[in-house]
C-alpha cells in the first residue's frame, strides 16, 4: 500500500541565478571552463579550494598550469583536449599540481561543449581531489550559458536541483543517462521519485531534505530506482543552497551510479571468505598431520631406538658399534620429523602461546643459518588462535625470505598491541630492496628482490584476516616487513 504524500504547493521555476547559485556552491569539486584553446574563463570555489588559485591569479591562463613536469613534457594536457573534442569527453586519473607546488592525486573529467552550430565552444572541466577520498557535494548551476553549458554536459554524474519541497527544477545529461528520465518527464515531480517503496514507507527522502538543511549537507548510499524500475546503488550528496539573506533557495544534488564497485566489493569480500574458509581447513590438515606424525611415528621411533640402545648394551663391541650406528640413525629421523611436525604446526601454538612459538622457531632456524636474533613483545593480551596462526605464517614467510635472499647477519622481530590487533616488524641487517624487476636473490646493484609468490602469499594472509601488510627499507638499510592483523572484536589497523 503506498504511502501518503504530503500536500506540495504549487512548482515555481528557479530563479535567473539558479544554476550561477548551484555552481558556486560546491567546494568539493573544481569546476570550471576553458575556451577552445584551454584558458581558464570560469572559476568556482571548489576550484579555488582544492587548487589553491585565486580567480585573478587563474583567469586567462592555460590550464597546463596544473600539471606536473613531467606531464608537460609529454604534452598530456593538449593531447587531453585532442581526446575530447574527438570523442566528446576525456576521464583521467592522475597527479596534479597546486599553485604552492603541492601534489594531489586528481579524478579529471574534460567534457567537449560544442554551440547549437557544432561549433566547439570550449570545454568544461570537473576535478575532484582523490587524496582524501572524500565524498562531497557536487551542485551546479548557472545562470549564463557558460554554466547551463557546463551542467548538462556532465555525464558521469546526476547532478540538479531541487526547489524547497523537493521537486526537480534543473536536469543534466548524467541524470538522464543515470535514472533514465528525460527532462520533460522529470522536471516539476518530487525527487522521492527516485526511491524505492521500503524508504517512502520510512519517509527517507523527506529526512534527507532536513538534514542537509540542518547541517547544510547529507551524504549517503543506497538503492534509488531507474524510470525503468531497475534498481542501482548510489552515492548521493545533497547539498542545501541558502541566499544572501539567508533563505532556503533550494538543494543540489550530485548522485553517482556505484552498482559496478558495490559488485565487485561483493565479489572481493565472498572471495576472502572462501579464501579464509581454505586457509582454515589448511591448517586443520596440518594439525592433524602433526600430531598423527607425533603421537604414531615419532612415538614408535622413539620406542626402535631405546631398544636398540638395549639390544647395543648386551651385545659384543663389533655388533654393537653397528646397533649404535642405527640408533643414531633412528635419532636423525625422529629430529628431521619433529622438525617436520614444528613447521606443520609448531605445538607451542596450541600449548603455550605465539611468542613461545616465534622463539622457538627463532631459537631452530636463525640459529641453525649462524644468525643472530632479538624478540620484543608488549602486548595486551596473547593473540587468539586463529590469528596467532596467521601471524606465525607470515613470520615464517618473511623469514623464509630472509634467508634466502637478504645476506642477513641479524633480524630482529618485535610485536605489539595496536588498535585492537597485533602489529608485527621483522627488520634485518641485509642488502635492502630493489625497487626494479629482476630475479628473485638480487639485482645487478646487489639489493634483493622479495619473492613475488612470498610476498603474494604474506599479503593475502594479511588481508584475508582483515589485516594488511606492507614492505619498506630500513634506515639501516636492510628490509623490514610490517603487518597488522586484527583479533575478533578489535578495530581497524
Amino acid at each position: 500500500m503506498a504511502a501518503d504524500l504530503p500536500a506540495e504547493p504549487d512548482y515555481e521555476p528557479p530563479a535567473e541565478d539558479a544554476y550561477r547559485l548551484l555552481v558556486d556552491s560546491v567546494v568539493d569539486y573544481a569546476i570550471f571552463m576553458l575556451d577552445p584553446a584551454g584558458r581558464v574563463i570560469s572559476w568556482n570555489t571548489g576550484a579555488e579550494r582544492i587548487k589553491g588559485y585565486s580567480a585573478d591569479d587563474i583567469l586567462g591562463r592555460h590550464f597546463s598550469t596544473f600539471y606536473p613536469e613531467e606531464d608537460l613534457v609529454a604534452r598530456k594536457p593538449w593531447y587531453e583536449l585532442e581526446v575530447a573534442a574527438e570523442v566528446g569527453r576525456f576521464e583521467d586519473e592522475g597527479w596534479r599540481v597546486r599553485k604552492d607546488g603541492t601534489r594531489f592525486w586528481a579524478n579529471v573529467v574534460i567534457t567537449a561543449l560544442f554551440g547549437e552550430s557544432g561549433e566547439l565552444r570550449g570545454f568544461a572541466k570537473v576535478t575532484r581531489d582523490m587524496t582524501e577520498r572524500k565524498r562531497a557535494e557536487q551542485a551546479l548551476k548557472a545562470g549564463e550559458e557558460r554554466f547551463r553549458l557546463l551542467v548538462q554536459g556532465v555525464l558521469d554524474y546526476a547532478i540538479f536541483m531541487l526547489d524547497p519541497a523537493g521537486r526537480v527544477v534543473s536536469w543534466n545529461a548524467g541524470a538522464e543517462r543515470i535514472k533514465g528520465y528525460s527532462s520533460d518527464d522529470i522536471v516539476g515531480e518530487h525527487f522521492s521519485t527516485f526511491y524505492p517503496p521500503e524508504d517512502l514507507v520510512a519517509r527517507k527522502p523527506w529526512r534527507e531534505l532536513e538534514v542537509a538543511v540542518d547541517a547544510g549537507r547529507f551524504e549517503d548510499e543506497g538503492w534509488r530506482v531507474r524510470k525503468d524500475g531497475t534498481r542501482f546503488w548510489a552515492n548521493v550528496v545533497i547539498t542545501a543552497l541558502f541566499g544572501e539573506s539567508g533563505e532556503l533557495r533550494g538543494f543540489a544534488k550530485v548522485t553517482r551510479d556505484m552498482t559496478e564497485r558495490r559488485q565487485v566489493e561483493e565479489t572481493l569480500t565472498e572471495q576472502r571468505r572462501l579464501v579464509g574458509h581454505l586457509v582454515e581447513a589448511q591448517e586443520l590438515e596440518r594439525r592433524r598431520i602433526a600430531w598423527d606424525v607425533h603421537d604414531d611415528s615419532i612415538q614408535s621411533m622413539v620406542a626402535v631406538g631405546m631398544r636398540l640402545q638395549l639390544l647395543a648394551n648386551r651385545l659384543p663391541d663389533e655388533d654393537a658399534t653397528v646397533v649404535r650406528r642405527l640408533d643414531d640413525a633412528v635419532r636423525a629421523s625422529i629430529g628431521r620429523l619433529r622438525n617436520l611436525v614444528f613447521r606443520l604446526r609448531p605445538p607451542e601454538l596450541d600449548r603455550h602461546s605465539l611468542t613461545e612459538a616465534l622463539d622457538h622457531y627463532l631459537t631452530d632456524v636463525a640459529g641453525s643459518w649462524g644468525m643472530t636474533y632479538r624478540l620484543r613483545h608488549s602486548l595486551d593480551h596473547q593473540p587468539p588462535p586463529g590469528s596467532a596462526v596467521t601471524i606465525f605464517r607470515i613470520f615464517q614467510e618473511a623469514l623464509t625470505n630472509i634467508r634466502k635472499h637478504a645476506k642477513a647477519s641479524e633480524v630482529q622481530v618485535s610485536l605489539t598491541s595496536v588498535d585492537g590487533g597485533t602489529l608485527v616488524e621483522v627488520a634485518d641487517d641485509g642488502v635492502g630492496v630493489d625497487d626494479g624487476d629482476g630475479d628473485a636473490g638480487g639485482t645487478p646493484s646487489g639489493r634483493r628482490v622479495f619473492d613475488h609468490f612470498g610476498m603474494i602469499e604474506m599479503r593475502e594472509r594479511a588481508e584475508t584476516a582483515g589485516g594488511w601488510w606492507a614492505l619498506s627499507e630500513s634506515t639501516g638499510g636492510g628490509a623490514v616487513v610490517r603487518f597488522w592483523i586484527p583479533s575478533p572484536g578489535g578495530g581497524p589497523g
